[in-house]
């Protein structure tokens, strides 16, 4: 049997990762910019994490949500007191796919609508619902395609507001910031006036946190910068610090019902002691505080290089925008300097890495940039 070939990959083999580096099979060390699609939010293998997934596996692995569970409850808990959402209902699933999907389903639950707002190079996954919601035709297959999603351009609000008057709108979905889409900002305004729609014709504002949640971008949830709550949020990626592991938090004013949602693996004993781990992780070591001043370190350097057209972001979920002369920086990055860096095509480089990065490994990416970009 043979692999089903949908990944293009790197040549390369990792078999050891610590912190913010990664090994391959011959002994190199790399760079981890990239945290394999910003999932590393604490660093590879970090020492508390890999000890509370092995003490938890000498007690129990995995039982279904037919039993109570206090790892749930301690991880909705403490999940409520970082983030700040404490008066928030927690329901755990896999995955960011996942995560939108019950986020999407249970806002027409709430509400009996059908319509959802999305907006341009948005991506929500790849499942049914969550891709129908994404902006990429090339990942919709015909039994995806439905007419209850409605693209608008980003950052527009007078399409938005116009939007509502054309629709019986169920939900608004939107990244904090958008990651796929080439790391694009939502601005404060922009998710302000969501929020006053939102309330004004009984719709669901659905925050995208799978990417841009957790601590990434200085605030717990990118959204916060705006000082406005949305109804749902919806995390995934960093979530876990690579254990799959998802979920949404719930307003109050969304009353739960038996069989309303449901998963299997969701919330499972090794799955919360991973996310619950990863926030001690963040707490203890200040890890948002850093992703926003390392974050910042980086943006105000790389907004020097001539070559640069633009810099998108906020604290480690950064966007370099480049002229289509220097798409091969990212590949010399790789390849010459061994570090790791995302890219959102043609020709933006995304930087998605541990928030406990620090200024020095900063540096070190800073002064490989600098030598490609001044071939």
């Amino acid at each position: 049997m043979k692999l089903f070939d949908v990944y293009p990959v790197n040549d390369i083999i990792i078999e050891k990762a610590l912190g913010s580096h990664v090994w391959d099979d011959k002994g190199t060390q790399y760079l981890d910019l990239y945290g394999g699609h910003a999932v590393i939010s604490i660093g590879h293998t970090h020492p508390h994490y890999v000890k509370r997934l092995t003490d938890q596996l000498h007690k129990v692995g995995f039982y279904s949500n037919s039993v109570k569970m206090p790892l749930q409850e301690e991880l909705a808990d403490l999940l409520g007191k970082i983030s700040g959402k404490e008066d928030y209902q927690l329901f755990l699933c896999n995955s960011g796919a996942e995560a939108n999907e019950n986020a999407l389903k249970l806002a027409s639950f709430y509400n009996g609508k059908k319509k959802v707002i999305a907006f341009r190079k948005a991506f929500h996954g790849r499942t049914s619902l969550a891709v129908a919601a994404t902006d990429n035709p090339k990942i919709v297959a015909p039994v995806n395609e439905t007419d209850n999603v409605v693209f608008l351009p980003w950052e527009d609000e007078a399409a938005l507001e116009q939007a509502f008057r054309d629709h019986e709108v169920s939900s608004v979905i939107i990244e904090g910031i958008q990651g796929v889409g080439g790391i694009n900002v939502a601005s404060e305004s922009f998710l302000r006036k969501i929020r006053t729609l939102c309330d004004e014709h009984n719709a669901v504002f659905i925050a995208d946190s799978v990417q841009c949640g957790y601590g990434r971008s200085g605030k717990f949830y990118s959204h916060d910068y705006a000082g406005v709550n949305a109804d749902i949020y919806s995390m995934a990626k960093g979530m876990g610090n690579g254990f799959p592991i998802g979920a949404i938090i719930i307003s109050p004013k969304m009353k739960p019902a038996y069989g309303m949602l449901g998963t299997t693996f969701g919330g499972n004993h090794l799955a919360c002691a991973a996310a619950l781990a990863v926030l001690e992780t963040i707490r203890e070591e200040k890890l948002i505080e850093n992703a926003a001043a390392v974050g910042n370190y980086l943006m105000e350097q790389l907004r020097t290089f001539d070559k640069v057209k633009e810099v998108r972001g906020r604290g480690l979920m950064i966007g370099i925008e480049l002229p289509e002369e220097l798409a091969s920086v990212r590949k010399e990055l790789l390849q010459t300097h061994k570090i790791f860096t995302g890219e959102a095509k043609p020709n933006v480089i995304r930087l998605l890495p541990s928030l406990a990065l620090t200024q020095a490994h900063a540096d070190q990416f800073l002064e490989a940039f600098a030598k490609e970009l001044s071939k």
